[in-house]
């Protein structure tokens, strides 16, 4: 959030010291960057780079491990190079991450995703659920709030040919219309092929679909429905159960916290019963924990 009487100098001389002498105080860390903004980070960066003449990044890293680390450095990356990080992490190594590729892309606006292609645009490209076929798709959604009703109907009948009218669905016909129209659209859309089919869009993509492509229409879908139901959903998923998937948690908590954290506690606690905030202080522990709950805001 943004902090009152912002002084990158100020902060820049804190968290020197807190990086001074023989380990490190994560306490005030913890009580600096998770209260600045994105682009107060930035210039606390440039602040550090100035008076200390080295990168608070390389700093930082050198200090901190775990989990702990992976929040911070998370913290000081603007969000285009943050998600073409987690992009890159999601297709390095053996295997690729699905869900986060899907998470991601599915959930961002095209002008998020046109930012996030350029910054990504030095690494190589993943043909997993093909990644950048996906993505130029979704960078021509339409952004506006119209809604054709005779368009609607239209398109809420080709989907319908397409998929639960036919032997085999017509994937395509699926992309263009969730990919290329806007929310409202799509919500009336949804509507009518209800009224067409019987069923909610979601039970017919399940019933159609499997593996990869029923996951990223899924995906779709519930962002145009709701996107903090959505990543409610993902924090749930990364918390229940046995372990933690700490790549989801530090993933949403980081890239949402300045965009609709308020909006996702209030449907967790709507879908759930339970606070998000109650979740991580029972899921995770120490420093992780502190920070997690500081993005995360108080219980209301």
């Amino acid at each position: 959030c943004e902090a009152p009487g912002f002084n990158p100098e100020q902060d820049t001389e804190n968290l020197r010291k807190a990086m001074k002498g023989a380990g490190t105080d994560e306490a005030a860390i913890i009580s600096i960057l998770p209260h600045r903004t994105i682009a107060q980070r930035q210039q606390i960066k440039e602040a550090y780079k100035r008076a200390i003449g080295k990168e608070l990044v390389d700093e930082l890293k050198s200090e901190l491990t775990g989990n702990f680390e992976k929040v911070v450095i998370g913290l000081l990356m603007q969000a285009p190079f943050y998600d073409a990080y987690e992009l890159r992490n999601a297709i390095k190594g053996a295997g690729t991450d699905e869900a986060c590729l899907i998470e991601i892309l599915a959930s961002r606006s095209s002008s998020e995703i046109k930012a996030l292609t350029a910054a990504y645009s030095k690494g190589k490209h993943s043909h997993g659920v093909h990644t950048f076929f996906l993505s130029n798709f979704l960078c021509g959604r339409d952004e506006s709030t119209t809604v054709d009703e005779a368009l609607a109907k239209q398109d809420a009948k080709e989907i319908y040919e397409a998929g639960e009218a036919r032997w085999g669905t017509d994937e395509v016909k699926f992309l263009t219309v969730l990919c290329v129209r806007n929310r409202n659209h799509l919500l009336k859309v949804f509507q009518e092929y209800q009224q067409i089919s019987g069923r909610d869009i979601e039970d017919s993509i399940k019933r159609e679909m499997s593996g990869c492509l029923e996951d990223v229409f899924l995906a779709i879908v519930r962002c145009i429905k709701s996107k903090p139901g959505f990543f409610a959903e993902r924090l749930h998923k990364s918390m229940k159960g046995l372990g933690t998937t700490d790549s989801i948690l530090i993933r949403v908590m980081v890239s949402r916290s300045e965009i609709d954290m308020e909006d996702i506690k209030n449907e967790f606690l709507k879908t759930y019963g339970k606070t998000l905030y109650s979740f991580i202080k029972g899921d995770t522990s120490g420093d992780y924990r502190k920070i997690l709950l500081e993005l995360c805001g108080p219980e209301k």
